[in-house]
């Protein structure tokens, strides 16, 4: 079935190359080992795959971080080519001609990219803070799971560099001296753009899914889902209703009805 809605949407863009049979998408594992942030960006990665109706194959892999060629997951490998993260990797489907948002005005798809923007620039730092700034969440869950499939002294060596690496990204945010209450503030103002631009609608831009879709589903549905000690974040996009209620109605599309796994 998957192929044949993928057959159809790239009859319809007018794409010009094939998606190969043999794509294969590498995260950690995802029981006991990858962390929210990496789940929420491999998620995102997943819906625009299922969006689209391409078929993929997940690899799960202990080190699939130090596999990724910018040491960074989810990465995508199609045929000989290996792409790592979540922009490069909507680019790099879209040059197969799954452009979801290729029928958008100019002014949408400026619109888009400031909205996927918005994303990495406040949910995706909050994620990261929460994750490995804030001390319950990092000593009860991420250095627990990020050291993991590794034996000691791996397992605590590992978790405490992952640590440095992002509070150094933080700091040059400057993220890193936030409190959780500013950073819920930064959540609850992009929260706030996302709400009025989706508005009453099925997706941001009208009818159809489109790239800034599967983005924002994959950031706030692991956010709202993910059991955590700190449920501060969690609690601010909880209040707009039409967010949540988005979440739901993509899960149950592009998940549930369809027997995908997350």
């Amino acid at each position: 079935m998957a192929s044949l809605v993928a057959e159809a949407i790239q009859a319809e863009i007018g794409a010009t190359e094939r998606w190969p049979d043999n794509a294969r998408l590498f995260q950690p594992y995802q029981v006991e080992q990858i962390t929210f942030p990496d789940y929420a960006a491999c998620l995102s990665i997943k819906t625009l795959l299922h969006m689209c109706g391409l078929k993929f194959k997940v690899e799960l892999r202990a080190n699939a971080e130090e596999m990724s060629p910018s040491g960074k997951v989810p990465f995508l490998q199609l045929g000989a080519f290996l792409i790592s993260e979540v922009e490069p990797i909507i680019a790099a489907v879209k040059t197969r001609g799954f452009h979801l948002s290729a029928d958008l005005t100019d002014i949408q798809k400026s619109e888009l990219k400031a909205y996927i923007a918005l994303i990495d620039n406040v949910l995706v730092n909050a994620e990261l803070y929460l994750a490995w700034l804030h001390p319950e969440t990092l000593e009860q869950v991420t250095k627990p799971r990020y050291g993991s499939v590794y034996c000691w002294p791996l397992n605590l060596i590992l978790p405490w560099r992952k640590q440095r690496e992002v509070k150094l990204k933080l700091v040059s945010l400057e993220w890193a001296d936030r409190t959780m209450e500013e950073v819920c503030e930064e959540v609850h103002t992009c929260c706030q753009a996302l709400s009025e631009r989706l508005e009453k609608q099925q997706y941001f831009f009208g009818s159809k899914p489109t790239e800034l879709d599967a983005v924002v589903f994959g950031h706030l549905y692991t956010l709202i889902t993910t059991e955590l000690p700190n449920k501060a974040i969690a609690d601010v996009i909880n209040k707009f209703q039409n967010l949540v209620d988005f979440c739901t109605r993509v899960d149950q599309i592009y998940f549930k009805d369809l027997n995908n796994d997350y």
